[in-house]
Formats: structure tokens, C-alpha cells, sequence
């Protein structure tokens, strides 16, 4: 950075000096740790040659304020994936079973929209499209925050359902699917070529909620990408443009990670045969009836507390995915 031609590459400069800042922050939490634990250290060691009460509670609070530190801390060693500071692209489609299974879509779409709220990332909603009777036919959300995406990213797959189902008359038992679509949201600093000859662009009213403005309007942007038939929609915004834009974004970033799912899937045959993670696999059981459990079929990890993960208790879940996918990634 001292360089005097550093700034000659404005794209490239301000990589680097993301990249840097990110260092200096894992850096300078480690060191804050390594601080709070010694101060710790000695205190338990003053308690043990002379008993303090009001010494020992304060150590106490401070041991597990300490433990909760050193947990995100190791979240965030974690994240270590190319693009886990990313803000997050989510999308929520039912699968089969009608209204069943549009209310399940919907009852995720409350989960991850608690879940962001409790750990304080942004959830915006680009395009809602409410089910006929109840719940939603498709959903798409923008994440940002810290490590947005490396959260999120254990989320991508098939989400099953077990319940007596409250639309049924007879009280039977149901199961429901949904899939969830994580991607990387990407910046300017990754390029990505888009021929305008191979876009088709449609513009058509809002149907979701946005108030009055939304609606007179034909302010909803959808976009085709013919050559691989993506669909990227955006109806959330008040004017036409802000929604096109937001369209386009999420169409280069769904065009991005089908490139990488590419290089992924030639890099896995090349290693031989090898378990699938990808998009489409089931990845967590919900059982409401008989039982209460809710379990990551990846993780093996499990939680009675239902209402709580629906609630947005998801942090157990994506940290054991996280030591998993290390786990994976590191076999020995």
C-alpha cells in the first residue's frame, strides 16, 4: 500500500484494502482475547490465594462474557470460505403439496427473517408472490451484513417438514418440502460479462405489499437470461429503474455461481466420486407431530426446541455446519 503506484489500479486498491482491514480486525480481536483472558487468569488466581465473594462473581460474568467472545471469534475464523463476507442472495420455493406446502415456504421465510434480526443483518424482500389460499409461491431476499453469506450458506438445500396439518379437516399427519437458494451476492470487482441481445426484459405491476405507489405503477422488473433461462424479478422498489437494477444484480450473481458450480462439480469429478452438498440435497428435517425435533441430516446435530429454531435460533445449526464443512474439507 505504500507503493506509489498503488492507486494506478482503483478496483484492486480498494480489494486490498478490504482484504487488510478484514486481517486487522481478526487481528486485534485475537489480541483483545488474549488480553481478557490473562487479566482472568490472574483474578482466579488472587481468588484461589485469597477468597474474594464480590471478586468471584465479578470473574464469574466476566468468564462467560469471555466464552461468548471467544465463540464469535471462532465464527468468524471460520469464514473462511472465498466469499463469505458477502451479503447473501435467498430465494424460498415450495415444492410439491399446494397450500401445504406454501405455508411451509412461509414459515421459513418468518425464521430466517427472526433469525437476521437477532444477530442484526439487513432482510429486504426483492420479490414476494403470496400463495393462493395461504403462504407464498416464491420469495427472493437480500442479506447483508457481516459475513452475511458464510452464515447463510448452510441454509442451501431441501428443507422437509413433518406436521398434523391445519388445513386438513381430518388432523393428518403431513409432509411438507421447500427448497432454499443461497448465493453469494457479488460486487463490482468481479466481472461479468452479459450480452444485452441476450436478455429479455418485461415490466409489469407490483403484486405484493408496497403500498399504493407500487401498485398504480408498472414499476416490477423481471428479466429472462435466454441462454440459460435464468429468471431474476424485483417489484420491492419504488420506481422502475431501482427495481432493473436489482434484477441485473441478482442475475449476475446467479450467473456467477452457475459458473462455479461448474468448475466445483469438474474439480469433484476429477477427484472421484465424492458426497454431493450442493443444491437439491435434503439437508434438515422439521418434526412437529408426533415428536418435537428438528435435525440437520448433514451435522447430525439436533434441538427438541421447535418453536425456538422457527423462531430464528439458528446459530447451533450453521456452527456445527461450519465445523462440518471444515471437517469435510480437511478429512485428516
Amino acid at each position: 500500500m505504500a507503493e506509489p503506484n498503488f492507486w494506478n489500479d482503483q478496483d484492486q486498491a480498494q480489494k486490498l484494502i478490504s482484504e487488510t482491514n478484514l486481517l486487522k480486525e481478526k487481528r486485534d480481536s485475537f489480541l483483545e482475547l488474549k488480553k481478557e483472558y490473562e487479566d482472568e487468569t490472574t483474578a482466579l488466581e488472587l481468588i484461589k490465594e485469597e477468597p474474594d465473594k464480590e471478586l468471584q462473581e465479578e470473574v464469574e460474568n466476566n468468564l462467560t462474557h469471555l466464552q461468548s467472545a471467544f465463540h464469535n471469534y471462532e465464527l468468524d475464523l471460520l469464514m473462511s470460505g472465498k466469499y463469505d463476507s458477502h451479503n447473501a442472495l435467498v430465494e424460498i420455493h415450495p415444492g410439491a403439496g399446494g397450500t401445504e406446502a406454501m405455508d411451509w415456504a412461509s414459515m421459513l421465510l418468518r425464521m430466517y427473517q427472526r433469525y437476521c434480526e437477532s444477530v442484526g443483518f439487513k432482510f429486504e424482500i426483492n420479490d414476494y408472490e403470496p400463495g393462493e389460499e395461504a403462504g407464498v409461491k416464491s420469495v427472493s431476499i437480500r442479506v447483508s451484513g457481516k459475513n452475511a453469506y458464510g452464515m447463510l450458506k448452510s441454509e442451501n438445500g431441501v428443507h422437509r417438514l413433518v406436521r398434523i396439518s391445519p388445513f386438513d379437516s381430518a388432523k393428518r399427519r403431513h409432509t411438507s418440502f421447500a427448497s432454499v437458494e443461497v448465493i453469494p451476492e457479488i460486487d463490482d470487482s468481479i466481472k461479468i460479462d452479459i450480452d444485452p441481445k441476450d436478455l429479455r426484459i418485461d415490466v409489469y405491476r407490483s403484486s405484493g405489499a408496497g403500498g399504493q405507489h407500487i401498485n398504480k405503477t408498472s414499476s416490477a422488473v423481471r428479466i429472462t437470461h435466454l441462454p440459460t433461462g435464468i429468471v431474476t424479478t424485483s417489484q420491492a422498489q419504488r420506481s422502475q429503474l431501482q427495481n432493473r437494477e436489482t434484477a441485473m444484480n441478482e442475475l449476475r450473481a446467479k450467473l456467477f455461481h452457475l459458473e462455479e458450480e461448474k468448475k466445483r462439480k469438474q474439480k469433484q469429478a476429477l477427484k472421484g466420486d465424492q458426497k454431493e452438498i450442493g443444491w437439491g440435497s435434503q439437508i434438515r428435517s422439521y418434526v412437529f407431530h408426533p415428536y418435537n425435533l428438528v435435525k440437520d441430516l448433514r451435522t447430525n446435530y439436533e434441538t427438541a426446541d421447535v418453536k425456538g429454531v422457527m423462531d430464528g435460533k439458528l446459530q447451533p445449526f450453521i456452527y456445527a455446519y461450519l465445523q462440518w464443512r471444515l471437517s469435510q474439507e480437511n478429512p485428516d
